[in-house]
């Protein structure tokens, strides 16, 4: 499978998962190491970088860019591997109060 066949089918998931959801795909040449995705849920808001799998390699800057944006909200690397974990610790972040 490739990341935009994974991307794809992780996108209906996240659909069915976040009803009325609205997602973004970033655009990386814009911003290098932008995460692929942003979730937008109600007052909530996630940052997604999409790999086909636990192995893939990082780009530059994308460590960086996971970790100060899961500081302001929410934000992971997913793959088929940690997906189930990934998307319950989302849903939860999603459930907490503010």
């Amino acid at each position: 499978m490739t990341e935009n066949q994974y991307q794809a089918k992780l996108i209906k998931k996240l659909r069915d998962r976040f009803p009325g959801c609205v997602i973004m795909k970033n655009d990386s040449s814009y911003q290098q190491g932008i995460p692929d995705l942003t979730l937008l849920w109600n007052e909530y808001w996630a940052s997604l970088d999409v790999k086909v799998s636990g192995e893939a390699v990082t780009q530059p800057n994308q460590i960086h860019f996971i970790e100060k944006l899961n500081e302001m909200s929410f934000a992971a690397f997913i793959f088929p591997e940690n997906e189930e974990e990934v998307l319950n610790a989302l849903q939860q972040a999603f459930e907490s109060p503010r």
